[in-house]
This record gives C-alpha cells, structure tokens and sequence, in this order.
C-alpha cells in the first residue's frame, strides 16, 4: 500500500504486501469479488507507505471509484503523495461519470511534510467540491476523521459513519484544555445528532453495506437515468395520522427505504426509496412544526435529489412554522426561505401529496406555487388553509361566537364546518390549487403513475452560475 525498498521483482513485492490491513479489507468489503483494481501501487514518499489505496471496481454491478486510509501506514497520514492518489480517484470519476466513495481513518496529516500537506488538503477539498453534483459521493468514516478531513467527509453527498468512528473538526482535548466539556464530543453518534453524519451504524461492516444499497439507489451520475430496481410492494396501507417513517414504508416498495439524518431535524423524514421500482427522494413532514433543523435537513436532501434528477415526493402534514420569539431571534425566517429556496430551484419531477394538516406559509413552501411542484395531489381529509382553523375562525367567524352561551363548543363546531368548507381539499381543488384528491389508499398506485408521466421531465433555467440560497 505505498513504497517499499525491499525488492527487486514484481514477485518480491507482491510477496511483502501486507493485505491484512484494515484499508484493505475495508475495500474488499466494498467491492464485488475480484473486481477491484489497485492505481498507484507504488506511489510512495521518502521510503515510506502512501498511508491511502486507492483504485476502481465494481459494486453491485456498478463501476465505483474509492480510496480507503490506511491507520497502519504512519497512522493514515496525508502528506503529498497521499493526496496526488486520492486526486486520480477524483479525476478518473469526473472522467467516467462513476460515482465516489472515501473510506476515512486517518490521524492527520503528516507534520514532516507541512506546506505540502495543506496544499493536498487543498486539492482534496477542491476535487470533492468539483465533483459535487456532478458524480454521486459517499464518505465511510470508519475510523479517525479530523480537522481538514472531516469537511472533506462533510462535503461528500451522504456521510455513513459507525459508532465507535470520531468526527470532528477541533479535537475535544483541545477544546476540553479551554475549559470545556461536553460529553461525546467529537463522536460519530454525536456528528448523527449535529446532522453532520446522515446516517450511523452500529459497525463498519454494516456501514459498508449500507453504501452498497445507496450506490445501488443512486444514478452513477447527473446525466444517468433514475436506477430500476426489484422490490416487492408494500403490504402496509396508508391512513390518516399515520407517522411519517410508516408513511413513507406504505408507499415505498417493501425493504428499499434508506431515511437519512434520523436523529437530525426530527419534525420531518427524508429518504430514498424505490417506489415501483424507480429510486425517489422522499419527504414527509411529522405533523408538528417545522424547526431550523428540519428546514435544513429538507432543503439539503431537495437539493441533492435535484442534483441527480432524483424525483422528489413530498408528504405534507404540518401546522407551519415554528412560532416563537426565539426562533425570530435565531433567524427562523431566514431557515424557512432556505427550504422555500431549495424546492423553488429544484427542476427534479415534483410531486406533492397533501395527506393533512397543510397550513400557511409552509403550505405555500412544500405543495404550493412556489414548490413548483408538477402535480399537487390531497387526501380527502386534508385541511389546507392560510392560517391555522382556529385562528382562521377569529378573524371570519367571530361574531358568530358572540353572545352563544358556550363559546367553546361553538368555537369548536365552527372550526370543524371550517375545515370542511373552506379549508376542506375540494375548495382547494376548485381554485385549481389541488390537482386531484384520492383517498389514502390509492397513494402508492398514484405516485406510481405520476412518476412514469414524469419521467421526461426538461426544465430550461434562466443563464445565470446560481441562485444565491440563504443560508
């Protein structure tokens, strides 16, 4: 895995490899049998391991392009060479439309090589941010990933890490030296909870695996079709109240949903999964209100759908925003444009399906205009409307309260002839607001169906290098 001095012959050095390290073994977990091809067998620096192997192969019948850190080479360190292999991996995939996976377990860079190191940081962080979007990118982090190597891992489109991994940018001893303390710093499970880690295993073997399904999910590409594959459908039926991961499994072909960030904005569920047979993204909101973690775990998966022409299907159920001073105070308006950002510029196929609540501005975010959403679907149950019920009958209704001898129950009975009326679907519909309304029931069959009338979607954008997202 670098460069030894000791040989002469092909035969000698093949002979002292040492294929027992975890990289290696790490790579032959990934890979299909005997498809994996080493680049830059002997690239080493100063009679010394690279500390990474690098190469190609194929994963459930695709061509992938990885690297995995060796902690046994000089402790994974990355110095020049380190990085000018892992940059090949990088170029070979732009090149090939082949997507990326880094396997990280490193403690640093090396200190002997300096400038040098920080420059192959550069590199890194320049080749990873070149490729996004364009190839899909999968960071392992299965052992050490600090400081530089940590927002290389960040960058990548999904971040699986294990459990006992660490994940940080400032090492806790450092930040524990000034005094502070907070238990599991600088954990994997903790970078689950930050949402900087999508998705935690319990070990590497089954981080592993679960990069085998992602790749398998996903496009090699943004100009590669959306992949077909076999499932069986779903024996779960769909009803009202349902919760969203349930939801979601109703609607998603039996085994193939892989949610991301579990741990991470938790008034709303995002996940790939094979609806038909055809990979989707999918978003399904919890029925609560949406916080600043949750507008943010939405918006970065819309946009990553989008990037790979992933169609996104967005369940709404939500009383809105959350309400509360400290959330105007941290900028909630700001996390709440962000997401209305996301689903505006995103040209994927969209397709929203109001199974509840769906009330105001967050109405207007997920399943309304500006969603651009292609197809706006309601259960019959559905209540969308500007401002909550209750609220809305204060402002329409009040004088139909005054003087009844009880205010609540006609408030209340008010508030059901609202739902039914104004607020019902149907009204909706009538404006031309709902395209169609089902009943839950025939959720699955019409996603489905919408999804293969989709399937051509072209959207030309106006000129321009991007929108300006506030983040």
């Amino acid at each position: 895995m670098g460069s030894e001095s000791n040989f002469n012959t092909l035969a000698d050095f093949r002979s002292q490899r040492d294929l027992s390290a975890p990289a290696c073994k790490r790579l032959d977990l990934l890979f299909d049998e005997n498809t994996f091809m080493e680049l830059g067998v002997f690239a080493g620096s100063k009679d010394r391991a690279s500390g990474v192997v690098t190469g190609y192969g194929y994963v459930e019948g695709n061509l992938v392009y990885a690297y995995a850190q060796d902690i046994t080479a000089d402790g994974g360190a990355v110095g020049a060479v380190h990085a000018a292999k892992i940059k090949k991996v990088y170029e070979m995939a732009a090149k090939t439309g082949a997507p990326v996976v880094g396997i990280f377990d490193s403690n640093g860079a090396r200190m002997d090589e300096g400038h040098d190191a920080m420059a192959g940081y550069g590199d890194l962080l320049a080749c990873a941010n070149h490729v996004s979007g364009v190839v899909p990118q999968i960071a392992l982090v299965l052992g050490t990933c600090a400081g530089a190597a940590a927002m290389i891992a960040a960058s990548a489109d999904i971040v699986i890490a294990a459990e006992k991994a660490e994940f940080f940018l400032t090492a806790p001893f450092i930040t524990q030296a000034k005094g502070e303390k907070v238990e599991g710093a600088g954990s994997a499970k903790n970078a689950a909870l930050s949402g900087a880690v999508q998705i935690l295993e319990a070990d590497e073997e089954k981080a592993i695996e679960r990069a085998h399904q992602l790749i398998a999910m996903l496009p090699a590409n943004n100009l590669s079709p959306v992949p077909i594959n076999e499932f069986a459908a779903s024996e779960t039926i769909p009803v009202p109240g349902m919760k969203a991961a349930d939801l979601i499994a109703s609607i998603a072909d039996a085994g193939s949903v892989v949610a991301l960030q579990p741990d991470f904005g938790k008034a709303a569920v995002t996940a790939f999964a094979a609806i038909g047979g055809s990979t989707a993204g999918v978003v399904a909101t919890e029925g609560g209100r949406l916080d600043a973690d949750t507008c943010a775990k939405i918006a970065r998966f819309v946009r990553t759908c989008d990037a790979f022409n992933l169609p996104v299907v967005t369940l709404v159920d939500t009383e809105g925003f959350v309400e509360s001073s400290a959330a105007e105070l941290a900028g909630s308006v700001r996390d709440a444009a962000k997401l209305a950002h996301a689903y505006a510029e995103a040209t994927c196929p969209k397709i929203s399906i109001v199974t509840g609540q769906a009330y105001g501005p967050a109405y207007i975010v997920l399943a309304g205009k500006n969603a651009n959403a292609d197809v706006t679907v309601a259960w019959e149950q559905a209540v969308i409307s500007p401002l909550a019920p209750v609220t809305a009958v204060e402002v329409l209704w009040r004088e139909r309260m005054v003087g009844t001898q009880d205010v609540a129950a006609t408030r209340e009975a008010l508030v059901t002839e609202y739902k039914q009326t104004l607020a019902s679907p149907f009204a909706a519909a009538g404006g031309g607001y709902v395209d169609t309304i089902i009943l839950p029931e025939e959720t699955r069959g019409t996603i489905i169906s919408l999804l293969e009338a989709l399937e051509g979607k072209r959207v030309s954008k106006m000129p321009k290098k991007h929108g300006n997202m506030p983040f």
